[in-house]
């Protein structure tokens, strides 16, 4: 289902590219169910794995934060109808980036100044193209031009803090960031899941939604028990136990050994096995 939704994803962007208009009902009638019974699977590492971008990122990516920012709506209680616009408005959120040359897209090294300040206008450019579709709630639009707003009034295109930013948008942050950091792209290989926890926890992103890092990262914590997961070392062993003062270091056991990562702090969680 993954591989289908992400092939069909493609053409849609791909036909928006061409044309400059969003086919709504093809993705209602495609997309956005595809995303909401993939992002159902009960196993959220299984989950992460499947969503993981390995090839053609930019497609894959969309298929993510669709699937993990419906995840996030799920737990945080949305309805189904609110939950229908945040996986539209995830999935759309990078649209914008149709009207930015693929070469910049896909450059491997570090972006000059100049191509770092066009490729950020892929939010403006989303935005534009979301806002003319007949049908489409504003929030959808909303989403693709606020996703890079930070709450410190850091992020782009407007420097927006707090309150200014729509839930949707601080929804899509994180789960934009959480799948951009574990997938492999054309500058970074995935980051381990440790760091990747430690960091969104750490700010290194820019200031996310407080409420909206804590729900992810206690719902994903709180999954790990029983779970067998790789270290940084390259031993496999299963998580047996989570230290409430510290979710991120839980007790591992590694055949009749324990190590508690709370204790060995050269030692994390390099990937959680679904």
């Amino acid at each position: 289902l993954v591989q289908n939704t992400g092939s069909c994803t493609k053409e849609i962007f791909q036909s928006i590219k061409g044309s400059r208009k969003i086919p709504l009902m093809e993705i209602h009638k495609e997309v956005v169910p595809a995303i909401q019974e993939i992002s159902r699977n009960t196993n959220v590492f299984n989950l992460f794995e499947l969503v993981k971008a390995k090839d053609d990122y930019t497609f894959q990516h969309n298929i993510g934060v669709g699937v993990l920012s419906t995840l996030i709506g799920r737990w945080m209680n949305f309805s189904e109808r609110d939950l229908t616009t945040l996986s539209l408005a995830a999935t759309m959120h990078d649209v914008g980036k149709v009207k930015i040359p693929e070469e910049l897209l896909n450059k491997p090294g570090k972006l000059t100044r100049e191509e770092y300040e066009q490729v950020k206008k892929h939010t403006i450019y989303g935005y534009e193209l979301l806002k003319e579709t007949t049908g489409l709630s504003h929030r959808v639009a909303l989403v693709a031009l606020q996703h890079h707003e930070r709450e410190d009034g850091r992020g782009y295109p407007f420097g927006l803090k707090k309150d200014k930013i729509d839930i949707f948008s601080s929804i899509v942050a994180v789960a934009d960031i959480f799948h951009a950091m574990s997938s492999k792209r054309p500058y970074h290989d995935p980051i381990s899941f440790h760091e990747i926890i430690a960091q969104m926890g750490q700010g290194k992103f820019g200031e996310l939604n407080p409420q909206i890092v804590s729900i992810f990262i206690e719902n994903v914590i709180n999954k790990m028990v029983g779970k067998q997961v790789v270290l940084t070392d390259g031993r496999v062993g299963e998580v047996v136990y989570l230290n409430p003062l510290e979710m991120n270091a839980p007790l591992i056991k590694i055949n009749e050994d324990f190590i508690d990562l709370s204790h060995d702090r050269d030692i994390h969680i390099q990937e959680i096995r679904g």
